[in-house]
This record gives structure tokens, C-alpha cells and sequence, in this order.
């Protein structure tokens, strides 16, 4: 009973994860920028480095990460005008690696760098408390219904690459508000798996947004038990746990599917998303 209560938090945690990531997924992956949260995590971790090196924590933390990410959001808004110029996967990758490298040069300056790049990377969502879940729960539920109220204009981004760019800061800078939170609760590699892998899985068998994301969350939450679980019986790192649970349930579900023949609600027989405007063909 004990050893429950204890790991009852943080898979509550990784339930919230699951839950906004997988929703940003569908639209990440449709949009086929499938790094861009690794590249706008890692643009927030600097943003925290930032914090770290001029001494500031706790809540003064934060408003470095929010400054980021309002800046990263300000970036990708920019997306579609700067895949004219140059391919959006290098861009991203830039960025990223810039961060990373900004990241590791601030971080190398102050006193315990090596152990604050480590908790950037890998978060610590086994000792999360009550308190960072009701913080957490009130972000990821602002701006899910942010998402349910305009999810057609979301979609249409998404999947008719129409609407303005107020729409897209906005899609981004919602994104951004979420990553803030969960780079501190749970890590970028953790991050980084829940964004991708849940939606992946889901689009190996249909395309309808909400199969993918009843889905992706099912796949997300058993993998995240068995993660949390090994970590704690083997005493080894929470995050590569998970990261590595729902790679491998991505793998073994991916096999049957390589060179199988087409059947009903496939990939490539399901019903497209429908908007206001039309359906995407």
C-alpha cells in the first residue's frame, strides 16, 4: 500500500502529460515538423540555464522559461514563411542544437551545471508533489479548453494549412505555455516521447483525430505504469524508463503492420478530418 501511494503521484502526473501531449501530437505530426518540441523544449531549458546563471529560483524561474517560450511560439508562428526559404527539419534543427549547445556553454558557468543540465534533460517526475499536479492540472486544463472552444480553427491549421497568423502565434503559443510546465514536472526526453511516439502508434492503424488520440492515450498510460514501475524496482532514471516502454510497444505494434495487407480503417483507408470549409483530401 505504500509503495502505491507513492507511485500514485507521479503516474498522475503522466497522466496530465499524456493527456496535452498527445492532443499536440496529432497536429505536430499532421504538420509532418516532427521535431519541433524537441527544438522548442530545449529553447526553454535555455531559458531556465538563463535563470540559473544569473542566480535566480523558483517562481523567478519561471518567468525566464515563459520569456522563451513566448519568443520560441513568436519562431515557429513563423513556419510556414520560413519553409520558403529554407527546409523547416534544418531549421529546427538549428535551433535546437543552438539551444543545446547555449544551454551546455551558460550551465558549464555555474556551480552545479552538470546536475541542472541532467534535471533539464530528465526531469524528476517520480518526486513530484500534490502541489505541482494542481499547478499542472490548471495550465493543462486553460488551455484544453482553450483548444476544445477553437478546435476547428486549430484543425484547419493542421490539416488545410488555412487561417491567419494570430491563429498560429496562438497554436504555438499555447504549445509553448504547456512545454514550460512539463520540461520542469517531467524532462525533455520524456517530453519529447509523449508529444510523438502516443500519436505515432495511433496513426499506424487510422487517421481520425480522436481514434489516434483514444489510442495514443491508452498505449501512454500503460507504458508510463510500466516505466514508473521498473524505475522504482530497479532504482534506475524515471524518464528513459518511459521514453524506452513506449518505444518498444511502438516497435512490436509496428512490425505486424510492415508488408501486411491493407484492411478496413488502415492508415490509408481512414476517413479524413472534416472542417467547416471542407474535407482534406
Amino acid at each position: 500500500m505504500e509503495v502505491l501511494t507513492f507511485l500514485f503521484y507521479p503516474f498522475l502526473g503522466c497522466v496530465l502529460l499524456i493527456l496535452i501531449h498527445a492532443w499536440f501530437g496529432i497536429h505536430i505530426l499532421e504538420r509532418g515538423i516532427i521535431f519541433v518540441d524537441l527544438a522548442m523544449a530545449q529553447f526553454i531549458a535555455l531559458g531556465i540555464a538563463v535563470a540559473f546563471l544569473m542566480g535566480h529560483e523558483g517562481s523567478a524561474r519561471n518567468y525566464y522559461a515563459v520569456a522563451f517560450a513566448v519568443g520560441g511560439a513568436f519562431i515557429f508562428s513563423m513556419a510556414r514563411r520560413i519553409k520558403r526559404i529554407v527546409n523547416m527539419e534544418a531549421f529546427i534543427g538549428v535551433l535546437y542544437i543552438f539551444s543545446l549547445a547555449g544551454s551546455i556553454l551558460i550551465l558549464d558557468r555555474t556551480p552545479h551545471g552538470l546536475e541542472e543540465f541532467k534535471a533539464i534533460l530528465n526531469g524528476n517526475i517520480l518526486w513530484v508533489t500534490p502541489s505541482d499536479l494542481r499547478k499542472t492540472f490548471i495550465l493543462y486544463a486553460a488551455i484544453g479548453l482553450l483548444h476544445i472552444v477553437f478546435r476547428k480553427k486549430f484543425f484547419a491549421l493542421s490539416y488545410e494549412e488555412s487561417n491567419g497568423p494570430f491563429w498560429e502565434f496562438l497554436f504555438f503559443l499555447s504549445f509553448a505555455f504547456v512545454l514550460v510546465s512539463s520540461v520542469q514536472l517531467a524532462g525533455i526526453l520524456q517530453v519529447f516521447s509523449f508529444l510523438v511516439i502516443p500519436a505515432l502508434i495511433g496513426r499506424l492503424f487510422t487517421r481520425s483525430p480522436m481514434k489516434i488520440l483514444i489510442g495514443g492515450w491508452g498505449i501512454g498510460l500503460a507504458a508510463s505504469m510500466v516505466g514508473i514501475t521498473l524505475s522504482y524496482k530497479l532504482d534506475l532514471p524515471t524518464a528513459p524508463l518511459i521514453v524506452a516502454s513506449l518505444s518498444v510497444a511502438f516497435f512490436i505494434l509496428l512490425i505486424p503492420r510492415i508488408g501486411g495487407k491493407r484492411r478496413s480503417g488502415s492508415v490509408t483507408d481512414a476517413e479524413p478530418y472534416k472542417t467547416q470549409g471542407g474535407t482534406r483530401t
